[in-house]
């Protein structure tokens, strides 16, 4: 594997049941503007090929379609047969291995950037595994404590301060020591990764109105104020804490670089309502790139030709000016 470019970004493929494995095939369709690896079971890519009609070959380690080429990297899927839009928890540990390979792949400097397509995270649990998202398993792997997500369009940018958990646990795990590694990890990053000076931030509250002077709740005045002021003290451009139902109206958002929410569907349904399949997933926190697909496993779409590769395309993009510096 040393003997890759460091300028190759990864793919992985995700769940071999879903439209991952067929949109890395549309991917290549399209013009492949620079080194390209692809991690998934080649025979799999080969179905699938044929099963959508699309010209793909195999030659050794190497891919080749009418956009160009992409190097393999070859991950066996011999438990089971993959069946399009049909999961089986048999080929749990192919998807478990895919990643595994690619994060270490990623920290030897095979790699410079990783993009993940969908994995189908109940399949996963139900084989045994602890595996509550992608943010959280390339975070471990990596041996980050504060991973971030942070989804990105043309127009917006919304990172969480709590990601995957139940909505009853959300504000138990608003703590002033998370929220501030959270914030500190997103302004570092944007003026890394996104070559922002001084990033501005808009801060949503927890509760409705934020929290309506403590009427509505108290974790604004315990928590998240005390945060902000603190971090405000130390050079961090922090606005709010925002009402989230104003949050993202248009004169709210202007002059910030992004909007932190305090749980996944506080932001998120916002900027996917506003460009879905265009959306790019970033882990802001990792200690390489890593971008991901805006949607899931779509197992209804799997095998119809009908997935859009529009969101791929992007997050293969955006790894691409993320790992060459903007």
């Amino acid at each position: 594997m040393h003997s890759r470019a460091a300028t190759a970004i990864l793919l992985t493929t995700g769940e071999p049941a879903g439209v991952g494995p067929e949109l890395a095939v549309q991917l290549l369709q399209q013009p492949v503007t620079g080194p390209l690896c692809i991690a998934a079971d080649p025979g799999l890519l080969l179905e699938r090929a044929a099963l959508l009609q699309l010209p793909l070959a195999l030659s050794g380690d190497t891919l080749v379609a009418p956009g160009g080429q992409a190097t393999l990297l070859a991950v066996d899927l011999s438990a089971t047969p993959s069946q399009p839009g049909r999961p089986e928890t048999a080929n749990a540990p192919y998807v478990v291995q895919m990643l595994q390979q690619a994060v270490d792949g990623c920290l030897g400097g095979d790699f410079a950037a990783l993009v993940t397509g969908p994995v189908q995270k109940s399949t996963l649990i139900e084989a045994g595994n602890d595996f509550v998202g992608h943010t959280e398993f390339l975070a471990e792997r990596s041996g980050v404590k504060t991973p971030v997500m942070m989804l990105v369009s043309d127009s917006l940018r919304v990172a969480l301060v709590t990601i995957h958990m139940p909505l009853v646990e959300v504000a138990g795990a608003l703590t002033r020591e998370h929220m501030q590694a959270v914030l500190r990890v997103v302004d570092t990053e944007l003026r890394t990764r996104f070559s922002i000076p001084t990033p501005v931030i808009g801060v949503c509250g927890l509760n409705p109105h934020a929290g309506e002077a403590g009427h509505l709740g108290r974790e604004e005045i315990e928590v998240i104020i005390p945060v902000l002021e603190a971090l405000r003290t130390q050079g961090l451009d922090l606005r709010g804490p925002l009402p989230a139902d104003t949050a993202f109206t248009s004169d709210s958002l202007s002059g910030l670089d992004v909007v932190v929410a305090m749980y996944h569907d506080q932001g998120l349904p916002v900027i996917k309502h506003a460009g879905f399949g265009a959306v790019v997933n970033i882990t802001l926190g990792l200690p390489f790139v890593r971008t991901s697909v805006d949607h899931g496993t779509a197992l209804d779409l799997a095998g119809t030709g009908r997935a859009d590769v529009g969101s791929l395309a992007a997050a293969v993009r955006l790894a691409r000016q993320l790992s060459d510096g903007f």
